[in-house]
């Protein structure tokens, strides 16, 4: 009963006593022990902690306590997340052992919702922090894709993209710094959502970066993530950064308003771009989404600023200044991947103007997206430009088709949109991931919208709309 099926779906079958929480959490637990370790995904199960909150739940359902949708529901958390009562490793050899007496703030409004931990789930190591170059760099191993196990999940929330593909989780929590939550909901085919930079407290959470970091929900749905992000968002006193604004969906009429007369900005070259097995469907989906929503504008972003160099010397240089004694000791030997310990070593030496110069171009950037936000209200672009790559590649290795580098074309000049992960993360702005069909090697592939910030609602309404219309985030893979 419980695989697949999405939230509010869960929900009425537990308010109509057709399931016990205590029910679902054994199913949730069962099918995470026996399927996770297919896909790398689980960290650790939290089987202990997932019967007793199921338990709390089914007591509050029975005395008429309907008030959370979440009441009941498993989750699986990244394993960035402090969760009292389990090892939280983020991912890295040099931390297996490592746990917290306290829950993260995300984890804590979780559990006063309803919601049931069942598992922690596997990450690239401290959220690729210095730079990676294969996806085995993580204590449970490279990242699985349910649709194709020899093809990657995504990071670094790789355990996260997997466990809802799979369907071993209704939903999860993953984070972004740039492209976390992204990726992996591109490659794995679900449902994504990046919050504006301080909705959620990261209180409890690994540091990666100070000012870039941001904690969202991945579901089988928009409707879904809309639902896990209510529960999150909100003010928070152990975290100075946090905005103290809440979110709520927009009512149905209210939706449907803002739909019809959404400014949808597209540029359209990224998808010349796109990989020869990722290019049809990324233009199907774009028409899709355009039958729904039809007042499309030229929107571009700025040529003229080094979105890639940028957000690596702000997360490098940050990432430096947390993760110094970690790199200055012997214990960064434990960690796989080479590239990734050489690049931790090099961020140390990142230069304090090299750091200001980002952060005053940054400045320009948000300048420059408020500037396209009044003539359209939402970006359009490709989730990933490319399928999920194989597991055993660099992930240095080109994936773009022949002729095509680093997303400019021969003349030197950027091109489209294709630079709108790591543009809207220096802005802080929210992002919505939502598959829009498969491509030619039978891999998912998703879309991106990037809005002002705290535009999470229209957001969300524009991919339910588009949902509505399409069965694209209801496909299982097979083999799950």
């Amino acid at each position: 009963m419980s695989a697949f099926a999405g939230i509010a779906e869960l929900a009425e079958a537990l308010r109509g006593k057709r399931m016990s929480a205590i029910e679902l959490a054994r199913e949730t637990l069962e099918r995470l022990e026996k399927i996770g370790p297919r896909y790398n995904a689980v960290a650790s199960l939290t089987r202990a902690r997932a019967l007793r909150e199921a338990a709390a739940a089914d007591r509050a359902l029975a005395r008429g306590d309907t008030a959370s949708p979440l009441a009941g529901i498993p989750y699986g958390a990244k394993d960035l997340l402090a969760a009292r009562g389990a090892p939280t490793t983020w991912g890295a050899p040099p931390y297996r052992d490592r746990s917290f007496p306290a829950d993260a703030t995300a984890v804590a409004r979780l559990r006063r919702a309803g919601a049931v931990l069942a598992a922690k789930l596997a990450m690239v190591e401290l959220a690729g922090g210095g730079g990676y170059r294969y996806p085995s760099a993580s204590l449970q191993g490279p990242g699985k894709n349910p649709w194709d196990p020899t093809r990657w999940s995504g990071g670094s929330s790789s355990g996260s993209g997997a466990a809802v593909a799979a369907g071993l989780v209704p939903f999860a929590l993953g984070s972004e710094t740039s492209g976390s939550i992204g990726t992996p909901s591109a490659y794995c085919g679900v449902t994504g959502l990046r919050p504006t930079y301080g909705l959620v407290s990261r209180h409890g959470a690994m540091a990666l970066s100070w000012t870039l970091d941001k904690i969202g929900p991945m579901a089988r749905s928009a409707s879904d993530c809309a639902t896990v992000l209510a529960a999150l968002a909100g003010p928070d006193a152990h975290d100075p950064t946090t905005s103290g604004k809440r979110f709520r969906a927009l009512d149905p009429e209210a939706a449907r308003e803002r739909v019809a007369a959404v400014r949808v900005g597209y540029a359209g070259e990224e998808m010349e771009l796109a990989s020869e097995a990722a290019h049809d469907a990324l233009v199907r989906g774009v028409d899709e989404l355009r039958r729904i929503a039809p007042r499309f504008v030229e929107a571009r972003l700025p040529e003229d600023l080094p979105y890639g160099p940028m957000v690596s010397t702000v997360y490098g240089a940050e990432g430096a200044t947390i993760f110094a004694e970690l790199i200055e000791s012997d214990r960064l030997d434990e960690l796989p991947d080479e590239r990734q310990k050489a690049g931790l070593r090099a961020s140390l030496e990142i230069r304090a103007r090299d750091y200001l110069q980002a952060m005053r171009l940054r400045s320009v950037l948000i300048a420059r997206m408020r500037e396209i936000f009044r003539e359209c209200d939402v970006i359009v672009s490709a989730g990933r430009t490319a399928t999920a790559t194989p597991i055993d590649q660099p992930l240095d290795a080109p994936t773009l088709p022949a002729g095509a580098s680093a997303a400019r074309d021969a003349a030197g000049a950027r091109r489209g949109n294709i630079g709108l992960i790591p543009a809207g993360n220096l802005a802080g702005l929210p992002a919505i991931f939502f598959p829009c069909g498969f491509g030619s090697d039978g891999l998912p592939v998703g879309l991106q919208l990037v809005g002002p910030p705290h535009s999470e609602p229209l957001l969300v309404a524009l991919v339910e709309a588009y949902q509505r219309e399409t069965d694209h985030h209801l496909a299982r893979p097979g083999s799950a």
